[in-house]
């Protein structure tokens, strides 16, 4: 390790000196560029990821001071990709600069595979504002690039963390929306009824029972096999309960579908909703729900789950 970083320091020193020295300008910063990159690799075989990051944006300058924006953009991703071990913020900004480069030179697949990278990282810090912002502009950036099914991945997690600020109808119409687009995609149609499932999901946690039944009239004239899926049944039965104020009902329904099919993403909608809207004591009605259902141990597959309401506390801020 130590000999990798004294080894990444003399190339480091070599660079210095041609670029403060005497030379034909091009020249200098390609011969400096290539000391730049050994210095980088030495650093990454030492795991020495801050010294790798800074070493990169270093080659980024010497590729812009030649005009190379492809190369500069290369090199701040791999700066990025060095500070991703270390520093989240660092990560960000350089991968914000590849994907500015990207977009300058036309490469706008490279500016959307790297605005869902910041995407990712925003949503792994819980910045569900900032994580909206980046996939909405990664899903315009590969849906120009007609890279439907990429779009597509980025704008359910727009709805999904739309729905957790408790945006309801802003997801509701982006789950309505996919569903639409996606049933005259042959890759794409059977997830029709997931996308549907979750929108109605969201009716639901805004509370109104007849705007679940309008849906539910609507999706079966969008698609008019949903209403023989086991998600149409599912939503016409938490309907029926919350409409009959059935916390029992409701719990069923879920078990039952999740007994076949997990719940992932939408289980943690589900009890936010019956936590809000069905029940007044909190703590009771979890104690009532550990004993009906497992469907509270896998709410989004949260690790060190102690119990619904610290969860919905540390991650979703509902309590």
């Amino acid at each position: 390790m130590s000999d990798q970083i004294a080894k990444g320091l003399e190339f480091e020193k070599k660079a210095e000196k041609k670029l403060n020295g005497w030379g034909i300008f091009s020249s200098k910063y390609e011969d400096a560029g290539d000391l730049y990159e050994k210095a980088a690799n030495c650093y990454k075989l030492a795991k020495s990821w801050d010294q790798a990051g800074s070493v990169y944006v270093k080659l980024a300058e010497c590729h812009l001071k030649m005009d190379s924006k492809h190369e500069a953009a290369n090199a701040y991703a791999d700066a990025a990709h060095s500070y991703k071990k270390t520093n989240t913020k660092e990560c960000i900004a350089h991968l914000e600069k590849a994907l500015n480069l990207f977009m300058e030179i036309g490469r706008l697949s490279m500016s959307a595979r790297y605005c869902k990278e910041i995407a990712e990282l925003h949503e792994q810090e819980q910045n569900l504002e900032q994580a909206i912002a980046y996939y909405d502009k990664a899903s315009d950036l590969f849906q120009g690039e007609e890279v439907t099914t990429s779009a597509n991945q980025c704008k359910q997690k727009i709805a999904q963390f739309s729905a957790q600020l408790e945006q309801y109808q802003k997801a509701i119409e982006i789950y309505e929306d996919i569903a639409r687009q996606s049933l005259n995609n042959n890759l794409l149609k059977y997830g029709v009824r997931g996308h549907l499932l979750n929108a109605g999901i969201c009716q639901l946690c805004k509370g109104d029972v007849v705007a679940i039944t309008n849906a539910l009239e609507r999706y079966q004239e969008l698609d008019p096999t949903f209403s023989g899926t086991r998600e149409y049944k599912l939503l016409a039965d938490l309907a029926a309960a919350v409409d009959e104020e059935d916390v029992a009902k409701f719990t069923d329904a879920v078990k039952e579908f999740d007994s076949m099919t997990k719940l992932v993403i939408i289980t943690a909608l589900l009890c936010s909703f019956i936590t809000e809207n069905l029940v007044s004591d909190r703590n009771n009605w979890y104690n009532k729900l550990k004993k009906r259902s497992k469907t509270t141990q896998i709410v989004l597959e949260i690790n060190n789950i102690q119990g619904l309401v610290q969860t919905f506390k540390s991650t979703y801020h509902y309590l």
